[in-house]
């Protein structure tokens, strides 16, 4: 067999192959700019997934700041009206009228410190579900470019977009809606206790 019958058979056997699917996107423009886009779309779903989660991690170091904070400034005020009371005995009766000042003071603070939780933790939540729906994309687009790269030039470009923007408007945001959440009984733990010290302030001070 000659030279130029061997490059002929070769020839022809790597034709009769079918190439890759991924030397097929690279051949061809409209799939190859498609990747490309996808893959970077991907990548910048990644970081705001990264960035998502770093900020949630900071709103919650600062709710458990607050936590720290509310039961801090409560013991510090009980145990500084204690002993406030206990060395002037003597004018408990004026005290007593005065309470109102000191009980007031708790409840705006205990107020303030409720807002600011409450603020913070809606604030979370927020984040947790774009965190969530950011999640859903990468996953959505992780599907359509692992089909690309599998099927190749057979990939439907019209068909499969159009899915996956139907996929992305349809998709359920909301889901069940509860009537009460974590959120409400920390709003309603921090109240009692909130009550609970403006009764032990009226007793320190009364009695």
């Amino acid at each position: 067999m000659t030279e130029n019958q061997i490059s002929a058979t070769t020839s022809s056997l790597m034709e009769s192959k079918p190439l890759h699917p991924l030397h097929q996107i690279a051949s061809t423009p409209t799939h190859k700019l498609l990747l490309k886009q996808w893959l970077k779309e991907e990548e910048l779903i990644l970081r705001r997934v990264a960035l998502k989660e770093t900020q949630i991690d900071a709103i919650r170091k600062e709710i458990t700041s607050l936590y720290l904070f509310f039961f801090l400034f409560h013991a510090f005020s009980l145990i500084l009206l204690f002993n406030t009371s206990s060395w002037d005995n003597t004018q408990s009766n004026l005290s007593c009228k005065r309470s109102w000042i000191p009980s007031l003071c708790s409840l705006l603070c205990s107020l303030g410190i409720i807002w600011a939780v409450r603020y913070k933790t809606d604030v979370e939540a927020h984040m947790e579900k774009l965190l969530q729906r950011e999640k859903e994309d990468r996953k959505l687009l992780g599907k359509c470019v692992e089909e690309l790269k599998r099927k190749g030039v057979e990939f439907d470009l019209l068909k499969e977009v159009d899915a996956l923007r139907r996929a992305k408007s349809l998709r359920v945001e909301g889901k069940a809606v509860r009537k009460w959440s974590a959120r409400d009984f920390v709003t309603l733990f921090f109240f009692s206790v909130s009550c609970l010290v403006l009764g032990l302030t009226r007793i320190i001070l009364c009695h």
